[in-house]
């Protein structure tokens, strides 16, 4: 999980990110077309992000095509925020059973 955390904090990164969710399977080209910096630092940006499992590449013809792998992002949903909400929504669960007057009886 901490390369993950690396990737995701730089600010570019979670750009690059962000515009394949919005559009899943970009050649480098287009990814540099949304991006304020050179085809070298995207392309190195594009390499943490595979090192940290965060985007898939399949090779189609001469164009290498980026996706989007949110699994490692859930993970870390499930691991730091899940556990901290889990309170939180049984405090509000038994708030609503008092007020409706139900017991656990």
């Amino acid at each position: 999980m901490d390369g993950v955390f690396r990737a995701l904090a730089d600010s570019g990164r979670r750009q690059l990110l962000d515009s394949l969710h919005a559009r899943n399977g970009q050649t480098l080209n287009e990814l540099c077309e949304k991006m304020a910096m050179s085809r070298q630092a995207v392309a190195k940006h594009l390499g943490i992000l595979e090192e940290a499992n965060l985007v898939a590449t399949q090779k189609r013809g001469r164009e290498k095509l980026h996706y989007l792998n949110p699994v490692p992002i859930n993970d870390i949903a499930d691991r730091w925020i899940g556990k901290y909400e889990r309170p939180r929504l049984k405090a509000l669960a038994e708030l609503k059973k008092s007020l409706e007057g139900k017991d656990d009886d």
